[in-house]
Order: structure tokens, then sequence, then C-alpha cells
């Protein structure tokens, strides 16, 4: 049995410069890159985080009824609200609608300093890397795309909850206009800023798409936010945009009772036999070392799965069983397991016949759930004795769950403001996670330190040798997602030589 797992490109220059590959998608998932803006000409930007200096210290779920600093203000949500122009800012991961876009789609995402960390010294190569590494990926990333339709139907979801919202709203009394911002591809969150300052919202609630709060996926975008805000503070004042984050709402009864329905309606024809099916929720992985850092993901993973399966037990005679486990791993670190393949092959060696899984972390059908869940680990389960695999459909606009987003949106409009820059000294005391490595290599930080520079010295004296050798050509390309030309000894294949080089230690 062949899997459609992407190869490990790149994973040995990852390894030669002391740095892990990390990623929140399977081909493409959850930071500061390189985004793209419709305003006017199509430019690229590059955005910059510094090296985090300190360990994370987050806490496990927002406190909204507490005042978070002395910037933060309460709500106003009264019977009048004329004088609210309010906005719903959707966070989203984003992905390409077309087979033509995944290699850009791919560079923004391995372009994220989250994604892929190198040390210090060598952060400039982070987009040559991501570059060969997206181009590596590509053929069988667009295999996986074109095995669900062509694309990710994740922007069109995610529009059409915010649309739904909106409506929900207005039954509500509230007018409200929805936004849509992406992390790694169109519309990206620049846009949908653009646009909100453009349409003089002056009461804005961010509200991410992930139910559990993440370093790499709620982070990184407030990380973004919070950089675009302080680079134009007179257009976030409170007094002319007042914003506010709902950072998780993994335990939010709307949400585990919406998800419990789903997942009763595929155990109904069990509910006689709890004993002869497992319900396996399955979600995306992270790697270890941001657990470590303070990430609360995992335990919020673990309480949501306690609160729906006491939902789900609620009405049934028998009590249905489960278990948990992570998928979409990328990369030679140790992430969040046991992984939901092996989990399968267990179950199936095991005898058991029957299993739903719910993919726990997604509110939208995209990429991991139609083809790493209903085909990937539908083969493995098939393959290991698993007669009747069922997956529970992802939320996407289901009433109740759009009425549960309704409530969550309400809720933060008439609590205190929970800022952006606040959000993040709750969740994680610094711009992103502490760096990590593979491997303990014995030596002081000072030494690593040197090392390093030597070793980037030794690299830009190779790429003068080559300037001087071949010249600086440039490379054709569109100017879009990091490919404005540049010359040719700093690209992908100027570095070619460098990559077959280190690949005879592999």
């Amino acid at each position: 049995m062949m899997m459609r797992r992407i190869p490990q490109l790149g994973c040995l220059l990852v390894v030669a410069l002391s740095c892990v590959t990390n990623t929140d998608a399977f081909a493409g998932g959850a930071a500061p890159l390189l985004q793209l803006r419709r305003s006017g000409a199509m430019q690229g930007r590059m955005a910059s985080v510094r090296p985090a200096k300190q360990q994370v210290k987050m806490v496990a779920s927002w406190m909204p009824n507490f005042n978070f600093g002395s910037n933060t203000k309460p709500s106003k949500l009264e019977g009048d609200a004329s004088d609210q122009n309010i906005g719903i800012l959707l966070l989203n991961l984003g992905g390409p609608e077309k087979l033509s876009e995944v290699e850009d789609f791919l560079f923004n995402l391995f372009n994220d300093e989250d994604i892929i960390r190198l040390p210090g010294p060598v952060k400039p190569l982070q987009g040559f890397i991501a570059r060969y590494i997206a181009s590596g990926r590509a053929p069988q990333s667009r295999e996986a795309y074109a095995s669900i339709g062509g694309g990710s139907p994740l922007t069109k979801l995610t529009t059409e909850q915010g649309d739904k919202l909106a409506e929900e709203l207005g039954r509500r009394g509230i007018k409200a206009k929805s936004y849509v911002g992406m992390r790694y591809w169109y519309p990206f969150t620049e846009e949908a800023v653009d646009q909100i300052l453009a349409d003089g919202i002056n009461r804005l609630v961010i509200l991410p798409m992930y139910p559990q709060y993440s370093i790499s996926t709620t982070g990184s975008s407030m990380r973004l936010l919070d950089q675009m805000i302080k680079k134009d503070y007179k257009q976030w004042d409170p007094r002319v945009l007042d914003h506010t984050v709902i950072p998780d709402w993994f335990d939010h009864p709307g949400f585990v009772k919406a998800q419990a329905k789903f997942i009763n309606r595929e155990l109904a024809e069990f509910k006689n036999i709890p004993d002869e099916v497992k319900v396996l929720f399955s979600a995306h992985g992270v790697p270890e070392s941001y657990i470590k850092a303070g990430d609360p993901y995992k335990d919020q993973i673990e309480k949501c799965v306690e609160l729906i399966m006491l939902e789900v037990n609620k009405d049934h005679p028998g009590k249905f069983s489960s278990d948990l486990s992570f998928q979409s791993k990328v990369g030679p670190v140790k992430w969040l397991d046991p992984y939901t393949e092996v989990v399968l092959e267990e179950m199936g060696k095991g005898g058991l016949k029957n299993v739903v899984v719910v993919p726990l972390s997604f509110v939208q059908e995209h990429v991991e759930t139609l083809e790493e869940i209903d085909q990937e680990f539908k083969e493995v389960a098939e393959e290991h004795g698993i007669e009747k695999f069922k997956r529970v459909p992802a939320l996407n606009s289901d009433p109740d769950f759009i009425n549960c987003l309704a409530d969550i949106t309400v809720d933060a409009l008439t609590k205190p403001s929970l800022r952006v820059s606040e959000t993040l000294d709750l969740y994680q005391k610094v711009s992103q996670p502490p760096s990590y490595s593979p491997f303990e290599l014995g030596v002081t930080s000072k030494a690593e330190q040197i090392n390093g520079r030597i070793a980037m010295l030794a690299l830009a004296s190779l790429a003068v040798t080559q300037v001087i050798k071949s010249g600086c050509p440039d490379i054709a390309g569109p100017a879009i997602a990091g490919k404005e030309p540049f010359c040719a000894a700093f690209s992908a294949d100027g570095w070619q030589w460098i990559f077959n080089l280190l690949a005879i230690f592999n």
C-alpha cells in the first residue's frame, strides 16, 4: 500500500542547519511570511519576527469577565447600536483554489518562521529553503488537491460561515459585516484589514476559526495582527476602531452540542451495540516542543473530547468509548501522538470492525478531512481489517453551529474587550515560541552561536564565489508569492549545488 505522503524534501538541509521543519498542515495547514495585497499593483511583502528570548507562559482558556490591562474597556452593545459599525473578522488558514496555485501556497507556508525555524545566523536563507521545499512537495500536493476536486474549499466554506453568521446576528437585531482573513492565501489577512478600515468599521470582533488555541494557528494570526496594529496605531486607536479577540471556544456549549449531534448521527446504527464501535477523535498535530513551551492546545483538545463525549453519551442507554489521536505530522521532530494511522492499525489488528472518525480541530472541510482522513486513513483502516469506516462531517454552516458562533460573537461584544496584544500576553509572553533543535549537540549556546556565524560566513563566501563564477542572471517568473526576479546565486536553483553537496552526507 502506497500512502500519498509528501516526501520529506529539505529535511537534510534542515538537519545540517540545526533547525526543525514544523508544519501545521498535510499540504497546507497553520507567523509571519510573505503576504500579498491587492492595493493597486500586486506587491510581495516579507514580515519579520524577532526570535523568542524567553519561555512561553500560557493560560488554558480565555477569561472574558476580567479586565486585561490598562487599555481594556467594556464593549458597548446597547439597544440602539446606530453609532456602531460592527465587523466580524474570521481568521483561517487558507488554501489554493487551483492546482496552479499549490506551489506558491506552499512557499507561503514554509516561508513562515514558525513552520521552518532557522537559527538566527541563517535566517536569511528562509526564502531559499522555503522555495526549495515547496517546489519539491508541489507535485504530490497537487495530487492531493486534485483528488478532492482540484483545490481547497476552505475559503468558500469560511466565507459562507461568515455570511451566515452576519445573517443570524441580523435576526438578533445586530447589524454586522463579516470579513475573511487567511494566513497563507487569498484573501490574506492584510486584505481583510484594508477593507475593514476602508468600510469605517469602529467595532471589530476577531474570531479565529480554530476552536482550540495554538501558538501555530491563532497565535500566528495574532502576531501578524499585532505587527499591523503597531505599524498603524492611529487607525487601531480604540476610539476609532475598538477591537476584541475571541482566543478559543472549544468548551462553548453550543460547539459541544453541535459536534455531539453530528457524532450521534453516525453512531445511530450502533446505539444498541456501543461496544462494537469506537469513536476516534483525530486532531491536527503540533510538535511536542510547543506543548512543553506552554501551548495550551493539547490540554484544550483533551478537555474538548471529554465534554463532547459526555454530551454524546447523555441520552444513550450504553456508553460509547473514544480514543484521541493526531494527524498531519511533517518533519523529523516528535509531534503529539499517538498518530491517527497508527491507532487505526492497532484497532484493526485488535479485531475492531467499526470506527467513527471525528475531525476534532477542523470546522470546515479541507484537504486534511477530504483527502487525508477520507482516503489515506480509510485505506489504512480497511487494510487492517476495519470493515466500516465512517467519518463525521465538518460542521461547516450547520444552523446550530452558526447559532453557536453568533452566541460567541454577542458574548464578546457585551464583555470587556480583549486586545490582540493582551491575547498574546495571556497565551504567550513572547512574539514566537522558543527555538528548538532535534539534536542535543553537547556544546554551549555560546559555542553554537560562534559556529553558526562561522557557517554563515562560509555560506556567504560560497555565494560570492557562485556570483563570480556564474554571474547574476535573473530568474523569470511572475511577481507573486516570492517569485520576484532575484539573483540566481541566491535562488533555489543557484543553491542547488549546495543541496547536492549536503546530500552526499545523508
